[in-house]
């Protein structure tokens, strides 16, 4: 019995994926549910959805791998991060939708106690900036805004989750409220040095002991499934939120192996190994995982806009049909031409955390047509990538020093095109590998090394495949042309020019 599922319940949708001992894929289901935006720059989800979701994704994907749920030697979940959950102990039932990570709600609050002189002090207990971004705030504005919540909080009757600590509680009926180490770290309220939960952060955000869940490890017995949802009772073994569980199905399990990720937005993360390196380049400074009680730690830069920017030359501009025709229409451009875009639709994220930010497109002549938009917007992950990079060398010198090799995953990877302008402006190898499901497959080799059926991490990292290395083939007088570029142009694109 070596079949392990990963349940991967993301922003937009929630899926589930059944791997065998090769690691390959048996059987998947995938099903979306509903964005709630009651307001401007608030963003929520009803947490029923995301539980109705996961059970109905898992029995899709035992049907069509032809197996049942007793087949199975354990479950791993991973997760959107940040996204905050009350609910009531005695009923289950939350007391508020789903505050999503994306929510700017308590962007105010978060103000006022930058300007209180606070930061410094959360960033060094927990590797964060003081930013609507984390869950902290969102759990206070809850407790603040639902009648009773706080009285309830404050006598035990209400506990808090990410999403992960949804699921499992749901999952077992109740019977275990858990999250692991890497959602932890994503709070403002754990302390990442000391592994705990902080008190002092705890009075700062006037957030209750009493709602918090129990800190596990990443591969953990986090209880069983309740038999009645599907049909067994499988245990929960492994749980990381969703950036960790790409960096563990990349192997990246030594200093310096880097990994980033790209959907909606981008997700870099480099392992840093048992140091917690605080940035001094706007940086976050996270946990990678944790395994036999040793913390891994990692810096970590989120680009918000990704393939955000080619959904928008397809649904804002109307520029393409489908996001994968980008490709053959970037081809068609100019390369004499210097258009740059840059994506801030939604703010800027790392290295600039500038949340007035807005989008811009710089360069533009009468020649400029759809072709040097669709170059400009692939170009545009490349170029904020390589921001993320030049950050993470000056705060951890050692990568700087050794062969930078990139590990990509994620829906944009599937372009060679945008691949390769990665490799040219970062002036590193990008490697893709044969397996791209590495969230799930982060998730699930968490599940099979707890079970004692998956292989350790040596073992796994020598079982990582290569599809494809994308080599720089870019000259450095143009690499530095293209990137003084954009750095001019995101300069004039920052709210504070």
């Amino acid at each position: 019995m070596s079949k392990i599922m990963a349940l991967d319940q993301g922003t937009t949708s929630t899926r589930a994926l059944i791997f065998d001992e090769g690691y390959h894929i048996l059987g998947s289901g995938q099903q979306e549910f509903a964005q709630h935006f009651p307001a401007s720059g608030h963003v929520e989800h009803a947490p029923e959805d995301l539980i109705t979701t996961a059970v109905e994704t898992m029995k899709t994907a035992l049907a069509a791998a032809g197996l049942e749920a007793r087949d199975l030697a354990g479950l791993g979940i991973t997760n959107q991060r940040e996204t905050t959950i009350l609910w009531d102990r005695t009923t289950g039932r939350p007391i508020h939708h789903a505050i999503v990570w994306q929510d700017r709600r308590t962007a105010d609050l978060c103000a006022r106690l930058r300007q209180s002189g606070v930061e410094a002090d959360v960033t060094a207990k927990t590797g964060l900036l003081l930013d609507p971004y984390f869950s902290a705030t969102k759990i206070a504005w809850i407790l603040d805004t639902v009648p009773g919540a706080r009285a309830q909080a404050a006598s035990g009757k209400l506990a808090f989750g990410t999403v992960d600590s949804w699921l499992i509680w749901t999952l077992t009926g109740g019977r275990v409220h858990a999250t692991d180490a890497t959602n932890a770290a994503r709070t403002l309220l754990f302390n990442i040095h000391m592994q705990d939960w902080d008190e002092d952060l705890l009075q700062m955000f006037n957030i209750p002991r009493a709602l918090l869940p129990k800190v596990l490890d990443c591969a953990a017995e986090f209880g069983t499934m309740d038999p009645k949802i599907l049909g067994a009772a499988v245990p929960i073994l492994g749980v990381a939120g969703d950036q960790h569980a790409a960096t563990i199905g990349q192997a990246c399990f030594q200093p310096g192996s880097l990994k980033s990720t790209y959907g909606t937005g981008c997700f870099a993360l480099l392992n840093t190994g048992d140091t917690a390196s605080q940035s001094h380049n706007r940086l976050l400074t996270t946990l990678a995982y944790r395994l036999d009680g040793k913390p891994t730690y990692a810096l970590e830069g989120s680009i918000f806009v990704a393939g955000a920017a080619v959904q928008w030359l397809r649904d804002g501009l109307g520029l393409i049909k489908d996001s994968k025709d980008v490709n053959t229409l970037a081809q068609q451009a100019d390369p004499a031409h210097s258009v740059y875009l840059v994506p801030a639709f939604t703010g800027l994220g790392a290295p600039h955390w500038d949340a007035e930010a807005r989008g811009a497109i710089f360069g533009i002549t009468r020649a400029t047509g759809a072709a040097e938009l669709a170059w400009a917007a692939l170009e545009s992950v490349a170029h904020q990538t390589a921001d993320l990079l030049d950050a993470m060398h000056k705060d951890w010198p050692q990568s700087a020093s050794a062969e930078t090799v990139l590990r990509v995953d994620g829906g944009m990877t599937a372009s060679d095109l945008a691949m390769q302008q990665l490799s040219d402006l970062l002036n590193a190898p990008v490697d893709r590998p044969q397996v791209l499901e590495t969230t799930a497959l982060g998730a699930a080799w968490l599940a099979g090394r707890q079970a004692g059926v998956w292989p350790d991490q040596e073992g796994f990292a020598a079982d990582w495949r290569l599809d494809r290395r994308f080599q720089p083939d870019m000259d450095d007088m143009t690499r530095g042309t293209k990137r003084a570029g954009w750095k001019d142009a995101v300069r004039r694109t920052l709210s504070s020019s």
